[in-house]
């Protein structure tokens, strides 16, 4: 897969060290060749909650069946 500037994408894997779960939305804001991508996960208030480096193989795309939904922040990480 290929992702461009400013894609939505996925989290495919738990990062709990960064508050984020699998399924949690994030913006792609750099693509690094071959494989990497710099993406931004927000709050629902919009303020930052990560902004991680992975691998395209760490994210998927949005797909048509999928729901967004809002859960409150793990304290713990």
């Amino acid at each position: 897969m290929s992702y461009k500037t400013l894609d939505t994408v996925v989290l495919a894997k738990d990062l709990p060290e960064e508050g984020l779960r699998r399924g949690d939305l994030g913006a792609v804001v750099e693509v690094y060749a071959p494989d990497g991508l710099e993406v931004e996960f927000v709050r629902a208030s919009g303020r930052t909650q990560a902004l991680v480096t992975l691998s395209i193989t760490d994210v998927r795309p949005v797909q048509d069946s999928d729901l967004i939904a809002v859960r409150p922040l793990d304290p713990t990480g």
